[in-house]
């Protein structure tokens, strides 16, 4: 199948559900804790039983402005819910609760970083409205099970304009937006939870041409490579049917991760007609221009900013300030870690190798491990004043990760500390030079590779301790003699 042509260009638009981490749903005092039984965090209200009446969360409302705001959105200072109308089994009201024409935020924008090209990423809005509930098909078509347990559940849906033009730059804006919202602290954004969905319209159109073409909605992505694996699939499926004659017919696909491939769910001839109104039992929200500056004011250092930051004062080259804001954890973890040392590179160093290593290694989040940007930066200094050398701090820094002790601690009760006594070295010289005759003669006939594995012969023999940088003077020394 076609994976690329220079004769096409690739039209994406992306549609972020992000779930909002209140204790309680939107509409209703039912709790929204994940993993619980089925069914069993539910009440007449988000079940849509007659006569009851939904109850705005105004923790849910702040988020919303909040990350409408962080995503450079203009607020409106008027905003309603309507009901977006259709039947659907996880859908208990028959309807959702959603937002029309006047969403929280609109025309904002991203910017995005992919192989060193900046672009800005418009966004169309963000609104706010209830998750449905979860169906669960079973197998051999027998029937579905339905959870409602996420119903009234509270989401930001975030639209993009189709301003993005690969998948990786599809996946670049995806792990930018989860970033803002972390940063934010408004979402866990945990896609393996569900608290971060995205579909993705996704046309093909002859380079240099401003219409757009007929598009395809990709669902069941549900990672962010997934999401990058599907649309270069779909992608490719347009490019192959429009160059065999064919025609792009509009409808909706679902990326299976198994195959590898998008694949028909329904035709989608017309935009469907939900029927918007306004929700009659909610009142219309009016936003002060107070309340407004009051939550902006709540909004952290983005991570553009803070790599700008780490860029223009800590000296860090551009890659290592973009893998470490990309998290907010893994930047507050540098930050922390910088308050014990002044050596920002080596701190970066230990961070994206050593650290960033373990927790791939063994599918861990920061959280998971002991290990502190204190501890770190207090490793460091060890390593500064020559304490312990910087193949020493492999093993203490691996210890301080799974026990949580500090450096110092660890150093003392393994006896790490670096010998830098130049007798003692100097002694464990003179052994190695004496039982390796050979060695001697290569480097004096000008093998300069000799002079490593005698270096490493008096690393053997002290484990590792001797300092490094005496170890090579003294060893030159003897030699040159």
């Amino acid at each position: 199948m076609t994976t690329t042509s220079l004769s096409y260009e690739t039209v994406v638009g992306l549609e972020v559900h992000v779930e909002l981490h209140t204790k309680t749903k939107i509409f209703c005092g039912c709790t929204t804790s994940f993993g619980a039984p089925p069914n069993t965090n539910t009440c007449p209200v988000c079940l849509g039983h007659p006569g009851v009446l939904p109850v705005l969360n105004k923790q849910a409302l702040e988020y919303a402005v909040k990350a409408a705001m962080a995503l450079n959105c203009t607020i409106g200072t008027e905003s309603k819910f309507d009901r977006k109308n259709y039947f659907y089994p996880d859908s208990p009201k028959a309807y959702q609760i959603s937002q029309f024409d006047k969403p929280i935020g609109e025309n904002g924008w991203i910017d995005i970083e992919v192989n060193g090209a900046h672009k800005r990423i418009g966004i169309t809005r963000l609104h706010l409205e209830e998750d449905a509930g979860k169906l669960t098909h079973m197998a051999g078509g027998f029937g579905s099970l339905v959870d409602f347990n996420r119903v009234g559940t509270p989401l930001v849906e975030i639209v993009s304009e189709p301003d993005l033009r690969s998948p990786e730059e599809a996946y670049a804006y995806l792990e930018k937006l989860k970033a803002i919202m972390l940063y934010c602290d408004v979402s866990d954004v945990k896609m393996e939870e569900g608290s971060l969905r995205c579909d993705a319209n996704v046309s093909i159109r002859p380079a240099g041409d401003t219409k757009l073409g007929t598009r395809t909605e990709l669902k069941n992505m549900n990672s962010f490579r997934g999401v990058q694996k599907g649309l270069e699939y779909e992608v490719s499926r347009q490019i192959d049917i429009v160059e065999n004659g064919g025609m792009i017919v509009q409808e909706t696909r679902r990326w299976d991760e198994a195959i590898g491939r998008t694949i028909t769910m329904r035709s989608k001839e017309e935009a469907h007609d939900y029927r918007y109104f306004p929700d009659p039992d909610l009142i219309k929200m009016e936003l002060s221009a107070g309340w407004i500056e009051q939550i902006k004011s709540t909004i952290p250092e983005l991570p553009d900013a803070r790599k700008a930051k780490y860029v223009s004062v800590y000296n860090l080259p551009d890659y290592d300030a973009q893998v470490i804001t990309a998290s907010k954890q893994l930047a507050d973890f540098f930050d922390e870690c910088l308050q014990f040392t002044s050596d920002a590179k080596s701190a970066s160093n230990w961070i994206m190798g050593d650290l960033l290593g373990y927790l791939n290694a063994n599918s861990l989040e920061l959280p998971d491990v002991k290990v502190t940007g204190q501890g770190l930066g207090q490793m460091i200094g060890l390593i500064e004043k020559g304490t312990i050398s910087s193949k020493i701090a492999k093993t203490v820094f691996k210890t301080m990760i799974e026990t949580g002790k500090a450096a110092q601690a660890i150093v003392e009760e393994q006896g790490l500390v670096q010998i830098s006594d130049e007798g003692a070295i100097l002694a464990v010289v003179d052994q190695v030079i004496a039982s390796n005759p050979q060695s001697v003669a290569d480097f004096k006939a000008g093998k300069d590779k000799a002079i490593g594995f005698l270096v490493g012969q008096i690393m053997k023999e002290t484990k590792g301790k001797a300092n490094p940088g005496l170890v090579n003077k003294l060893i030159l020394d003897r030699l040159s003699e």
